[in-house]
């Protein structure tokens, strides 16, 4: 008997240890977003958010993507535009996402990265982006959605691009 009752305590201290343990990760996180700079400032990328751009898409366009400067450049002036478009709640969404992602405590906790998105190879990218591609949080897993959704279609767009998918590009009418 008063082993079930111990057992229920420690139960009860992991179960409150767990729950003050997210709220304090959650305050922590949205702290560094409202701290550090947005990911889109007047429907711009800022410097921050385009190297997490910059490093998502070399970990998602690994073997696809031109290994010259300009392309990547070229796709982030890509993503600038497509950002641009979007409804402004959207991108208050990603402008927060962003600033978390650029910042290291963000980027380590919420991404699984270490290193800095420029300084981290493909591989350490792919599987940073892995993580929260599988992860059981909806909300990891929407924030790889959406990097991923949107590198793709910026890099897509370009009809340069469409040999990649074998796309002979839209029929004539």
């Amino acid at each position: 008997m008063q082993r079930a009752i111990v057992r229920r305590m420690r139960r009860r201290t992991w179960l409150g240890l767990g729950a003050v343990s997210a709220l304090a990760l959650a305050a922590g996180g949205g702290a560094v977003a409202l701290l550090s700079a947005p990911g889109v400032d007047g429907g711009k990328l800022s410097a921050n958010a385009r190297r997490v751009f910059a490093g998502a898409a070399r970990g998602l366009l690994e073997g696809t993507l031109p290994r010259e400067p300009q392309a990547l450049a070229a796709l982030l002036d890509r993503i600038d535009g497509l950002v641009g478009n979007l409804p402004g709640h959207a991108q208050a969404e990603l402008s927060q996402l962003l600033a978390l992602l650029a910042s290291a405590p963000g980027r380590r906790a919420f991404a699984g990265l270490g290193p800095e998105w420029l300084e981290a190879s493909p591989g350490e990218i792919q599987a940073a982006m892995q993580s929260m591609r599988v992860s059981p949080l909806a909300l990891r897993r929407q924030a790889y959605q959406a990097l991923h959704d949107i590198v793709g279609a910026a890099y897509f767009a370009e009809p340069a691009t469409w040999a990649a998918l074998a796309y002979p590009g839209p029929l004539a009418l």
